[in-house]
């Protein structure tokens, strides 16, 4: 990771549960040189973390607005955040409902 990394959470509203917006993310990610990780919420959404140079991680934050084609993208909350220093890009499973993480 290089001084200038830079990380965002977003968290996706919409359809986007069921239209493989987890795989489709994981493999754009590693097209873009991006670390994190990404997961399915009990509540329909989806949550991600991207982390790695800033042009990178903000084509993914784009690519969130629109997702793979299945998806219906509603909102995008992105937040800046310290980086994690995540090594790979994973997908992670669903928390239980209740346990935001």
């Amino acid at each position: 990771m290089t001084a200038t990394a830079t990380s965002k959470r977003v968290i996706v509203t919409g359809q986007v549960q069921g239209v493989f917006f987890r795989d489709t993310c994981r493999q754009t990610a590693a097209a873009h040189g991006v670390r994190g990780w990404v997961r399915n919420l009990p509540d329909g959404s989806v949550e991600a973390v991207f982390e790695g140079e800033p042009e990178a991680v903000d084509a993914l934050v784009e690519w969130a607005h629109e997702g793979p084609p299945a998806a219906f993208v509603d909102e995008v909350r992105v937040t800046e955040q310290e980086p994690q220093g995540h090594d790979t890009f994973q997908v992670r499973a669903t928390p239980p409902p209740g346990n935001g993480g």
